[in-house]
Order: structure tokens, then sequence, then C-alpha cells
């Protein structure tokens, strides 16, 4: 029985810390996401002043 409550633990930790790990790539890839938005749409109006 403490065997099966070790496994339980060590299964509990392992999972929350791959929780938080795929916590932090959705954050990281959101950030990401919205610096290429801002990059493009900064590319798109020195084009039009560049034509202008």
């Amino acid at each position: 029985m403490l065997k099966l409550a070790a496994i339980l633990l060590v299964l509990m930790i392992l999972f929350g810390i791959l929780g938080f790990v795929v916590n932090v790539a959705g954050a990281i890839t959101k950030a990401a996401f919205f610096i290429c938005l801002i990059g493009l749409a900064a590319s798109l109006v020195m084009k039009a002043m560049r034509k202008a």
C-alpha cells in the first residue's frame, strides 16, 4: 500500500510539473504571436509610408 502511495505521489508531482511547463509554453506562444502581429503591422505601415 505504501508503494502505491509513493508511486501516486511521484506521478502527481510529475504531472504537476508537466502542467506548469505546458502553461508556460502556452504563455510564451501567445507572447510570440502578439510580437509577430505587431511586427507585421509595423512592416505594413512602413511600406505604406514609403509608397506615399
